[in-house]
């Protein structure tokens, strides 16, 4: 299994090597996206699925069971990257759901439900800001008006779908019946050092903290720097610069007086007229807050909000807070978590629970079917990087979780 884990991994990052200084720029609805899944349906077909695609795009590899009309048993991820990412976030979770078959086949396992190997479509927002696309299409949650977005090359999303060979007005044709599948699991590498800090084998998700962002702008007034006077100046950058520090130390020590993890990042700055000679006139940060309690979040919001309003007033500034994104946050499977916990102590490996604070294609399927998500430990936590990593055994631990996820609820 390690060799073929080993050389599948390649085959789907399209290398012979996995040491890429420049890393992977395999974005969604690309040609290499495309690629890469011509070279999973490829497998997946020489291993005896059946393989078709839906209106979106995403690829769905059938392992049939002696009962076809049972719902299905669901696994799988994505291959597309960010600019210059790494070739494990998303591809191993592809990987290792395939791979679970082939293990399960070779030991001359048969299931009773279908099983299912799924690739998305475009989970990352690399290209068009938006996220998983082809998810959003399966659970019903696709919005059309988002096809005029537009990458950096003015491409739109409709265009690149269309350019893929899919129907954008037929696109939410993808949309699937509650009733057809039993379960879906997603294995995803940790992006963090969770799992690694507690010495655990891997991770099993409770819940995704998506995020609460917002839009500060201070609008002060714009002057000469060498002839305005210190005390009669309205400088922005002056006026906003005080949250940054405050956004970190205030959710530090909310962390420190309760257990649910809560994180707030001041994460984007533009200066205007960012000159050298000219007092900034205008600033702008974008925040980001996430927990999976959204309590937690519309706290740090609030107090946020009540900081801009303190900040404006000492400084004779405008600050406007604009709420851009608030999502809740998504509540997995408790059922599932506990059989996951168990097919790891039957392996003999030890679980971390734990939250994800990044977004994944599984809180989509989560609105509609039981669904969990496992983690594996990546090196040093990085991810959305070209030294991005995984072991070959923990992708490996990563077929056998699977494994033991399919023969549990595919066997039934």
């Amino acid at each position: 299994m390690n060799k073929w884990v080993e050389d599948f991994l390649q085959k789907l990052n399209l290398v012979d090597d996995m040491d890429q200084p420049e890393g992977f720029s395999r974005l969604g609805y690309s040609d290499l996206e495309t690629e890469s899944i011509d070279v999973f349906k490829a497998e997946a077909e020489r291993l005896g699925l059946t393989v078709r695609e839906d209106q979106a795009g995403n690829v769905m590899a059938r392992w049939e069971g002696t009962d076809e009309h049972l719902p299905i048993v669901s696994s799988g991820s994505h291959v597309d990257t960010v600019n210059n990412g790494g070739g494990y976030d998303g591809v191993a979770g592809v990987l290792c759901a395939l791979g679970a078959v082939k293990y399960l086949k070779d030991e001359g396992f048969t299931p009773k439900h279908p099983v299912e190997v799924i690739v998305f479509r475009s989970e990352e927002s690399a290209r068009f800001g938006i996220s998983t696309i082809g998810s959003k299409s399966m659970t019903g949650l696709l919005d059309l008006d988002i096809g005029s977005v537009k990458d950096a090359e003015g491409t739109t999303i409709q265009e690149a779908v269309e350019s893929c060979g899919y129907e954008w007005n037929k696109i939410k044709q993808a949309e699937r019946a509650k009733s057809e599948l039993k379960s879906f699991l997603e294995l995803h590498i940790e992006q963090g050092t969770h799992i690694e800090d507690h010495q655990k084998d891997f991770g099993v998700v409770r819940g995704i903290a998506t995020p609460i962002r917002l839009l500060i702008k201070a609008i002060g007034q714009a002057g000469h720097t060498g002839t305005t006077p210190m005390h009669k100046r309205k400088d922005a950058f002056v006026a906003i610069a005080p949250l940054v520090s405050f956004v970190n130390e205030y959710t530090t020590k909310l962390n420190e007086e309760q257990d649910t993890p809560v994180v707030a990042t001041v994460s984007t700055a533009s200066v205007n007229p960012n000159a050298m000679n000219v007092i900034p006139g205008e600033v702008e940060l974008g925040i980001d807050i996430r927990s999976v309690d959204n309590s937690l979040k519309e706290r740090v919001k609030t107090v946020i909000q009540e900081k801009c309003t303190e900040l404006g007033q000492r400084f004779g500034v405008e600050i406007e807070v604009e709420e851009l994104v608030n999502n809740d946050s998504v509540l997995l499977d408790e059922s599932l978590q506990e059989k996951l916990v168990s097919m790891g102590h039957t392996l003999g490996y030890e679980p971390h629970l734990m939250d994800s604070g990044a977004g994944h294609d599984v809180m989509n399927m989560a609105t509609r079917w039981p669904s969990g998500l496992i983690f594996i430990p990546c090196q040093d936590g990085l991810s959305h990087h070209p030294a991005e990593h995984a072991t070959i055994d923990d992708l490996v631990k990563g077929v056998h979780l699977i494994s033991q996820y399919y023969k549990q609820e595919a066997g039934e």
